[in-house]
């Protein structure tokens, strides 16, 4: 089986475990998240493989982490992550990527995530769930964080730490790669 396809089975059985443990029919899934009834049904029968904002749209409806969505292995306590395990969700044909590290539920979802951004290019982001709270570090290269309309400037060694349920964007408007490692901490349901 392929990293894909593994990918696109642990997200239909996953995503159905967590909609059907906090009780929301297709229809309320659908409703909270944004998301089309249609394409839940579609990610849950494992016929497609949604894009990282949709995946992202439905883990904060559902109050959990998208390491949880994506994860194929319940492990014990303490859960080691091997490089090759590492979720690469996004890339383009330059070099940019975003690796998903690790992540937990403990006391609400947290995220670990490796970026890099290559000359040029960015990611924008929707605003994610009331509570929800980025951490940046940037270990090389300068990074341009916008939140909410406002830019900011980080050179390598400089960290930020920001509420994320406002639209934001990292952008390397640089000459060199951005390296920056991410946390993401998600409020727990109410």
């Amino acid at each position: 089986m392929s990293d894909l396809d593994q990918l696109t089975q642990s997200l239909a059985r996953n995503l159905k475990h967590w909609r059907k443990e906090r009780g929301l029919t297709l229809d309320a899934l659908a409703a909270r998240a944004g998301v089309s009834r249609g394409m839940i049904i579609q990610i849950e029968q494992a016929r497609t493989n949604p894009s990282v904002g949709t995946t992202v749209k439905l883990a904060d409806a559902l109050g959990v982490s998208i390491t949880t969505l994506l994860d194929y292995e319940q492990g014990p306590q303490v859960r080691l992550v091997p490089p090759d395990q590492a979720v690469r969700m996004w890339s383009t044909s330059t070099g940019s990527h975003t690796t998903l590290l690790v992540g937990t539920e403990a006391r609400g979802p947290l995220e670990l995530w490796s970026w890099t951004l290559m000359p040029g290019e960015g990611s924008a982001s929707d605003p994610h769930l009331e509570g929800t709270v980025e951490l940046l570090h940037v270990t090389a290269g300068v990074l341009t964080l916008v939140v909410d309309g406002g830019e900011h400037t980080l050179p390598a060694g400089t960290s930020a730490a920001f509420e994320a349920s406002k639209a934001h964007d990292y952008r390397n408007d640089g000459a060199e790669p951005v390296e920056m490692t991410m946390a993401v901490s998600i409020p727990p349901v109410r």
